[in-house]
Parts: structure tokens; C-alpha cells; sequence
């Protein structure tokens, strides 16, 4: 199979565990743990080749990718300790909004160090280095810095897969620009593998399905990465909490009203470090108006549990350019990200891309 070559914006724990998770499963076989699709369309995970890099901390800015995923104040555990060299160095990219203020008043081990190096030019890099698709991994609140990124990819044809909750893919506008270029678009906020907002949909799902009236549901998140360091910052948060609330909303009949649910991230505790804790509760009334409730506690290696799901987004996002579609691919976006341009099941979605792979839907 053609190689799949693919652009990487934000070299952070995402970024780290997906570049390690291609070498990791290239040398497994087809039986490895942790993959949702081991082939997809004949392109497996080795396939993927990673292009170009771009990121804005100068402990990574000039260094070899296989260098610059270990270093501060990336903290996610090591899947494949010995990474032989890719050839990529990684490129200044534009901070515009991409590092929060108060992410300044934190020691360098646990922030960014933002380089004095020049920001190239993004997309004749993407030109160059003849990019199928680039993967936003910047952190959350990136508005500007997501929608440079994904201009720079409706310039030179290139794929997007917005792994973060600025709206792009989901949004009718932008999906409508990829389209009539025939560009493929993924988005936008990646889910996990398993994660506290699939669980969270899930359980939503189960009361309701078993006739449970759900009045109230918090879902509370700690952790210590640099991710949870930013979103201490409430006015990033905006889109995140949209994207958290309505992957869950979506999968009941009736919502719940606003003051009754709240999920969104909760606190940063430095000693975490990539590990996510996630407390869930909610709260109904079953037969005869009498009250039940379930509480949850989840403790999951935040990076490497996205990264299962972006090593497929990649790969169909290959398959439709292969095949010549463009725009919001729907069916990967709603399996693999919590604010897809439409909702579906997990079930549905799960068999929408099922029916992608085998070429029985477009999108």
C-alpha cells in the first residue's frame, strides 16, 4: 500500500503517543491489543508516515521528532521507548492564541517554553513535504490557531483532522469550503478509546433505554498534563464544555436541562501527570417514581487513549481521499470525535463506518 503521509501541529502527549503507537503496531501483528481496526482498506498503522511537524516550545522546536515527543513537559507513558529516526525536524509553527496567559506563571517542567525561533510558512511546508493530512493537536482554546492551520490546509489540498473542540468539521460553513475543494475533513474533539465521555453517553443511553428518567448527571475531571494546565483558564473552555455536554445530550430522547448537568474539565493536579480521573454520577427515577442513582470513577493514560482512535480517523481519512470524496466525513467523524457535524449512536456510528470501509457509504 501507498504510504499515508501525515502532518502533525502541536507535538504535545497526543501527538507523542500517536507517533509511538505507528512503530509500536507496525512491528505487531494483526492480533495486537488496543486497535479498533488492525486493517483498514489494506492501509495498517505502519503506513502511516509522519511528514512534518510543527510546534512553538523551544525544547522541541530544531529537534528530531523521535527526540522532541519525550520532551518537557510532554509526561504521557512510553509505548515504544526506541523510535528510530524519521527525518523530521520539527518547525516553529504560529502561537497567535495558542498558549493561555497564565500557562507563564508555571514552572518550565510543566508549561511551555515558547522558542524565539521564526514561525515558517505552513503551508509551503505542507506543500514540500507532500502532506495527505494534517492533525491539530494544539491545545484547547486555539481558535485562531486552529482556523490558520486549517486555511493553510484548504490552500495547498491537504486533509484535516481536528482533534480539538474549536468547530470546524462540525461546522456547516467550513465543512461546505472542504467540500467544494474535495478535500476530506475529520472533526472535531477527539474522543477515547474508552473514556469518560463514551461511558458517560453510554450510561445516559442505558437509562434512557430502560424507560429511566435521568434528572441530573455531573462528570467531573482531573489531571496533570499540560491540557488540564491550560483549561484552568475557564474562557478556553467554552467549546469544550459544548462538545463534552451535547456527545452526551445526543444520546437521550428528552435533554437535560442546563443547571442539571455539568461535565467539563475540573482542576489540574500536577503529581497526575498524563493520567485522567474522571468522577461520574447520575441521578433518575425508575418504576414507580422511585430515585437510583450511579456513581463512577475512571482512571485511564489520557493520550494513548486517543490515540486509538486517531490512528483510524487517519486511515479513513486516506480511504476517502483515495476515493475522491470530500468534505465532513461523517460516519469517522461521529465514531471518533464528540462533535461530529452530525450525532449519532455509538452503535450507529460504529456501523457507519463498518459500511465506509467496505464502500457501501461515500462518507
Amino acid at each position: 500500500m501507498p504510504e499515508i503521509r501525515v502532518a502533525i501541529a502541536g507535538v504535545g502527549n497526543c501527538a507523542s503517543s500517536l507517533v509511538q503507537g505507528i512503530f509500536y503496531y507496525a512491528r505487531q501483528n494483526r492480533d495486537a491489543v488496543g486497535l479498533m481496526h488492525p486493517d483498514i482498506c489494506g492501509y495498517g498503522p505502519g503506513d502511516i508516515k509522519i511528514v512534518a511537524a510543527f510546534d512553538i516550545d523551544e525544547r522541541k522546536v530544531g529537534k528530531p521528532l523521535e527526540e522532541a515527543i519525550f520532551a518537557p513537559p510532554n509526561c504521557t507513558k512510553t509505548i515504544e521507548p526506541k523510535i528510530p529516526a524519521t527525518g523530521v525536524s520539527v518547525l516553529m509553527g504560529h502561537v497567535l492564541d495558542g498558549v493561555a496567559p497564565h500557562m507563564k506563571q508555571f514552572p518550565p517542567e510543566r508549561t511551555f517554553v515558547v522558542s524565539r525561533a521564526e514561525p515558517v510558512n505552513v503551508a509551503a511546508v505542507l506543500e514540500e513535504c507532500k502532506a495527505d493530512i494534517l492533525v491539530n493537536y494544539l491545545p484547547v482554546g486555539s481558535e485562531e490557531a486552529a482556523r490558520f492551520y486549517a486555511e493553510a490546509c484548504l490552500e495547498k489540498g491537504v486533509s484535516l483532522i481536528n482533534c480539538i473542540p474549536v468547530f470546524i468539521a462540525s461546522d456547516t460553513s467550513w465543512a461546505k469550503r472542504f467540500e467544494e475543494k474535495g478535500i476530506p475533513v475529520i472533526g472535531d474533539d477527539v474522543k477515547s478509546q474508552i473514556g469518560a465521555t463514551i461511558i458517560h453517553r453510554t450510561l445516559a443511553k442505558l437509562f434512557n433505554d430502560r424507560g429511566v428518567k435521568l434528572d441530573n448527571t455531573y462528570q467531573l475531571n482531573t489531571g496533570g498534563n499540560t491540557d488540564f494546565l491550560n483549561m484552568l483558564n475557564r474562557e478556553r473552555l467554552t467549546s469544550k464544555k459544548i462538545s463534552k455536554t451535547e456527545a452526551v445530550q445526543s444520546n437521550i430522547d428528552v435533554p437535560i436541562p442546563a443547571d442539571n448537568i455539568h461535565i467539563g474539565p475540573s482542576d489540574y493536579v500536577p503529581w497526575q501527570r498524563d493520567n485522567k480521573v474522571c468522577f461520574m454520577r447520575l441521578e433518575g427515577r425508575i418504576f414507580g417514581d422511585i430515585p437510583i442513582n450511579c456513581e463512577l470513577r475512571l482512571s485511564v493514560e489520557d493520550s494513548p487513549n486517543s490515540g486509538g482512535c486517531i490512528i483510524d480517523a487517519v486511515r479513513c481519512c486516506k480511504v476517502a481521499r483515495d476515493r475522491g470524496t470530500g468534505g465532513a466525513l461523517e460516519s469517522i467523524s461521529a465514531y471518533t470525535m464528540k462533535h461530529p457535524i452530525r450525532q449519532f449512536s455509538d452503535e450507529t456510528a460504529r456501523a457507519m463506518v463498518e459500511e465506509f470501509i467496505r464502500g457501501e457509504r461515500s462518507r
